[in-house]
């Protein structure tokens, strides 16, 4: 896909501050970081959208980069996109709810690039977004143990994600982790996915194993260990 002329990669801060004063239509900010995966979904859609509202200014924003407009717009956490119009935020989406985004942009941004008449539901999710099943698979088989819980591996943000990570770190089980409170689409999608309603959720070549009781059962049992490919256990 190339690259719309209206879509602008941030690398001077004048070069937002200039858009906002001259522009009386919207403007919309993706802020982004590197490191957080679910950013390049979102980015894929800032993409679309950009090119089917020419008319419309859009500004991607490494987060961190520019952290004193990141402040300015009180980002806590990306991806967040912004709809602006001169110095007034009209609306703040935070995470990758890509439904919310395009149904936002398509409310903000319709009638200023000629399509005027055109509501939300006539600009449908499914043309922009990832489907999510396979974007779950994806994400399940990323390692060859894969665990779903709440925060990081280092910094786990419940108690059952936290004595998962134990449990696994104390087999000495080499694993990847998938933060949910990152993203409410892998959160809830998981939950129909895999038809298991609670995290965290371990994952073995593909395949769900349960949650902490199982696995802690598993371990008492010497079950576990034989479940684990040869490469994911520290030597």
């Amino acid at each position: 896909m190339s690259v719309a002329n209206n879509l602008i990669q941030l690398t001077d801060e004048s070069t937002l501050r200039k858009a906002l004063e001259s522009k009386s239509q919207e403007v919309v900010i993706f802020f982004w970081a590197e490191w957080a995966e679910q950013c390049k979904q979102v980015e894929s859609v800032i993409d679309e959208l950009a090119a089917k509202y020419t008319k419309t200014q859009f500004f991607k924003i490494e987060a961190e980069t520019f952290s004193e407009i990141s402040e300015a717009y009180e980002i806590s956490a990306v991806p967040t996109t912004i709809i602006a119009k001169k110095a007034k935020v009209l609306k703040k989406i935070d995470g990758a709810n890509i439904p919310e985004i395009v149904k936002e942009v398509a409310d903000s941004c319709a009638a200023a690039n000629g399509i005027a008449g055109q509501t939300a539901s006539a600009t449908s999710p499914v043309e922009f977004k990832q489907d999510l099943n396979t974007r779950l698979k994806e994400l399940i088989e990323r390692a060859p143990v894969m665990v779903f819980i709440k925060g990081t591996a280092a910094q786990p943000r419940c108690g059952f994600s936290k004595k998962i990570v134990n449990m696994l770190n104390g087999q000495n089980i080499k694993y990847g982790y998938f933060d949910i409170l990152t993203d409410e689409q892998v959160r809830q999608g998981l939950k129909e996915y895999s038809n298991w309603p609670t995290f965290p959720q371990l994952y073995i070549s593909g395949e769900l194993v349960g949650g902490v009781d199982i696995v802690s059962e598993m371990i008492e049992s010497d079950e576990l260990l034989d479940m684990i490919p040869e490469d994911s256990l520290a030597k």
